[in-house]
């Protein structure tokens, strides 16, 4: 069990940064708002089959981290969120206190869940009850947001309307417009009968409680609702008589259900992660030049450069990037880049997502450098090994300074195209590697 703590020395979610960038002030849209405590369950204990693996999808891993870590991210970021209950299978509870720890998350307290979905949410909002003696206990919230641990794309703004909507009518929930008709068919397998579209939504999740009216809701309901019921809104409706405010939610709130969404999760996490990167281009002219001409050509790819000369010294810089590009003609190039791991391990910078660094040798002369420094070539794969293993991926790319503009131009636009290949895929296969542009 975690301690429940509301600061952090991590790395910010690159969620907020994306935000920054728009002109919105993330971790501030609640303050002053929200002036009153707040708390969420997110149950986990279920098991996973639709989507055909062995392990739960909660906990399938996809850039070195389970999924249900970036859910308990998107909570744990908001500073007006007090405590963040999990509620798991009896059988994972070491396993997510593992998760924990490693990732550092400190507003966390784990709780074992029931045989179905409504008796494990019971069982978390009861880890708020009076009835609760002893250390385990936790402050009762005033609003409680209950969330799937398996929608990990949430943003505080939403998370807002839903937690002062609740306060305001008891109960609030997330709703989205049916994408496809709803029909009904007989006991043979025909249509009965189509429901008109437009009058309905999906029911989605966040959903926010008042805790006592959530929690006296669970209190009476039947066992069939227990063992058969879905709706945590219903249940405040048929046993707190409260009438949700429904608030259609964004498109972000998709729920991975099959192994293909997975791989959806990480291309939205891998395509905000490359937005953006710090292009050190040090003090020679020909570096500089070559700094000039990558930074806009990545920007045809959409991605925003930082142009520094260096970064040594600069650690705010370092714990606000996720993507480094260094220019060299230099051979001494590689100890900064040693340098430049070091650091951010210190910096825990690398734990919750890869950070990518990309060593781009200028070579001045037409003899390319792994011919010159064959010795070299061992040295970068030392070197981007140990890094792989802090969760640091480092790349090579060498280009030749040509004497020919045509040649020279054809260059660089395969730099800026491997560049941000590199940066997009975080492919850990080709770390180590000196690619040739």
């Amino acid at each position: 069990m975690e301690s429940v703590n509301t600061t952090s020395d991590r790395p910010c979610d690159p969620r907020c940064l994306v935000k920054s960038e728009a002109g919105i002030s993330e971790g501030n849209v609640g303050q002053g708002v929200v002036d009153f405590p707040v708390a969420v369950v997110l149950p986990a204990a279920g098991s996973g089959e639709r989507m055909g693996l062995s392990t739960p999808k909660q906990f399938c891993t996809f850039l070195n981290r389970p999924l249900i870590s970036f859910t308990i991210e998107t909570f744990e970021r908001i500073p007006w969120i007090e405590t963040i209950v999990v509620v798991v299978a009896k059988e994972s509870h070491d396993q997510m206190l593992h998760i924990i720890d490693r990732f550092h998350h400190t507003k966390v307290k784990v709780v074992e869940g029931g045989a179905t979905r409504h008796r494990s949410i019971f069982n978390g909002l009861q880890a708020f009850s009076e009835s609760m003696e002893g250390p385990s206990s936790l402050p009762r919230p005033k609003v409680v947001i209950i969330h799937d641990a398996v929608r990990p794309f949430v943003e505080e703004d939403f998370l807002l309307k839903i937690t002062l909507a609740a306060k305001e009518q008891g109960a609030s929930g997330a709703i989205r417009p049916l994408v496809s008709t709803v029909i009904a068919t007989t006991s043979e397998g025909y249509l009965d009968h189509s429901l008109e579209r437009t009058k309905y939504r999906a029911s989605e999740m966040p959903q926010g409680f008042l805790y006592d009216i959530i929690f006296q809701a669970y209190q009476r309901c039947s066992e069939f609702d227990f063992e058969f019921g879905t709706e945590c809104l219903h249940l405040a409706l048929q046993y707190s008589g409260t009438n949700a405010k429904l608030i259609e939610g964004p498109q972000t709130l998709w729920k991975v259900t099959y192994k293909r969404d997975l791989a959806a999760a990480e291309c939205v996490i891998k395509e905000t992660l490359s937005l953006s990167a710090c292009l050190i281009s040090g003090t020679m002219a020909e570096t500089v030049e070559l700094a000039s001409k990558l930074q806009k050509n990545l920007a045809a790819h959409s991605m925003t450069l930082d142009l520094h000369p260096f970064v040594k010294g600069n650690d705010e810089l370092l714990s606000k990037t996720r993507n480094f590009i260094q220019i060299s003609a230099r051979r001494e190039s590689l100890s900064e880049i040693t340098e430049m791991v070091k650091v951010l391990e210190e910096m825990n910078q690398a734990l919750l997502y890869p950070v990518v660094i990309i060593w781009v040798h200028l070579c001045m002369s037409e003899e390319p450098f792994h011919r010159q420094n064959p010795d070299e070539l061992s040295s970068i794969m030392d070197l981007s090994m140990k890094a792989k293993q802090r969760n640091v991926l480092l790349y090579g790319i060498e280009v030749i300074h040509s004497k020919i503009p045509e040649l020279w131009e054809r260059s660089v636009e395969r730099l800026s195209e491997i560049t941000a290949a590199l940066i997009r895929d975080r492919n850990p296969a080709f770390t180590g590697q000196l690619l040739q542009a």
